[in-house]
């Protein structure tokens, strides 16, 4: 086992290097193993412990092995205590997560600022296939299919080198290493429970499926190596796709439609995009039907937990999730009117007269003009006409909300502005940046009647008519 050990570190380039490496070892069997075949080699290196406090004097037991051994070694060796449980109740994780992530960026920090050249840690071949079965169980691609790598960038980390010496040995070549070399190693009992879903893998499919294939670590190992094969093939196509098809427009990320689909493997690409934004599966499934089944595509929007997709007329739009509330909004203290406009949860803005003013990220100037002035009632776009007589100051302007509605200029039945936006094509960014025009001057009013969408359509009650003397005017521009 030595040998190909050897061979392993050659492979990953440690035999030339001069700096030390970083062992995590937790004192047991595997981690033992690579200790003692590491300082075999003569290279220069460094211990790692953490105690997580998780099994009072046992994990005591394990810190004081792990320490003794590398006295007896004479390596450095560093050691770490956690209140795991505390972290994890904190962070609202598991206590496998907590101890991950408490523990790689234990590490990391180590290697910084010790100038250890590599992190190593002793994942094995059997470890490998259970990561595999667990990326099955909770759904994957081909990422998940090719197991772990023999070495990578460090979890938590801004760039330390992680490597894996044992990722090709299983773990009964190990327990017949450590025998023959009478390595003292400590069994953590907590392995031979079927609490947590990797020991249930370990105790309760593999030897069902050993006993159908005694060689059984070792098929999926290499399995595992075909399957990292065609991740790298995957990687190179879609590469090479996403360079034609994704453009950025400020910070949002855009893929077009019509040329995803012209290519071979689409749904792939679209896979891989949308997975590097935190999207999970079922997103990558409803879109790809959505766009096989010929239905409308705009308008629909999906959420990751940091990013929002949004379907617009031939693109997707990827942006990344800001805080709730308007841009700009001017906030009133108090309820000023009896319009049913709520402080705490409303965007919206006063209109006491003539002036420039600002809601929800869109600048407009308001005017009265006597009817005369105007030679006619096609205005550019953004700017609206409403009979002075009906929309008296003050008004409000205010971000939209579900339920509201009007009469669109030209029509006689009330529509929901929900429906006017599917009319307009609106996506879910420009809803969230709509502005209501609302007249206050009924207290009667139903809170959801709206006067206009302002820059886009005014309510036809409140449209210039030829008994109407003077007109307000709103023009309006996004800030």
């Amino acid at each position: 086992m030595y040998h190909d050990f050897s061979n392993t570190i050659g492979g990953l380039g440690l035999w030339n290097e001069t700096r030390p490496v970083l062992l995590a070892v937790s004192g047991g069997i595997d981690s033992m193993c690579m200790a003692d075949l590491y300082r075999r080699t003569g290279l220069p290196f460094a211990v790692a412990h953490c105690n997580f406090h998780l099994r009072g004097e046992e994990s005591d037991a394990d810190e004081a092995l792990v320490r003794d051994w590398a006295a007896g070694a004479g390596v450095k060796f560093h050691k770490a205590d956690f209140d795991t449980e505390d972290f994890a109740r904190r962070n609202g994780v598991s206590i496998e997560m907590a101890a991950r992530e408490l523990r790689y960026r234990r590490f990391a920090e180590l290697c910084r600022d010790n100038g250890y050249v590599a992190l190593c840690v002793a994942h094995n071949a059997n470890d490998n296939a259970e990561t595999l079965f667990l990326n099955l169980v909770r759904g994957t691609g081909l990422k998940g299919l090719a197991g772990m790598p023999a070495e990578g960038i460090a979890p938590y980390s801004d760039g330390t080198r992680l490597v894996r010496p044992l990722l090709d040995f299983t773990r009964k070549q190990i327990e017949g290493y450590v025998r023959a070399r009478g390595v003292a190693y400590r069994e953590d009992r907590t392995n031979a429970g079927t609490d947590y879903r990797r020991n249930r893998i370990r105790h309760l499919v593999f030897p069902v499926l050993e006993q159908m294939n005694p060689s059984f670590i070792r098929t999926v190992s290499e399995e595992i190596r075909h399957f990292a094969q065609a991740e790298a093939v995957a990687d190179t196509y879609y590469g090479s796709a996403s360079a034609s098809l994704v453009s950025e427009d400020g910070e949002d990320r855009v893929i077009s439609l019509v040329e995803l689909l012209k290519r071979e493997h689409w749904e792939y690409v679209l896979y891989r995009f949308l997975e590097g934004f935190g999207f999970n599966s079922g997103v990558t499934a409803s879109l790809s039907d959505l766009l096989k089944s010929g239905r409308t595509v705009a308008g629909k929007s999906f959420d990751s937990r940091d990013y929002v997709l949004l379907t617009a007329s031939g693109r997707l739009i990827v942006r990344k999730k800001t805080p709730a509330g308007g841009r700009g909004a001017t906030i009133l203290t108090g309820n000023d009117f009896g319009c049913g406009l709520r402080p705490a949860d409303d965007a919206f803005t006063v209109v006491r007269g003539e002036g420039t003013y600002s809601c929800n990220g869109v600048s407009f100037c308001v005017s009265v003009v006597p009817r005369a002035d105007i030679k006619s009632l096609k205005q550019p776009a953004g700017t609206l006409l409403f009979d002075a007589d009906r929309l008296k100051f003050p008004f409000v302007c205010r971000v939209w909300k579900d339920g509201d509605r009007f009469v669109p200029f030209g029509m006689r039945g009330r529509k929901k502005v929900s429906d006017f936006f599917t009319d307009l094509k609106y996506d879910i960014f420009r809803k969230a940046g709509a502005v209501m025009v609302v007249d206050t001057s009924d207290p009667e009013r139903d809170v959801n009647d709206i006067a206009a969408v302002l820059g886009e359509r005014i309510d036809d009650r409140y449209r210039v008519t030829s008994g109407t003397s003077s007109v307000v005017v709103i023009r309006s521009h996004l800030i």
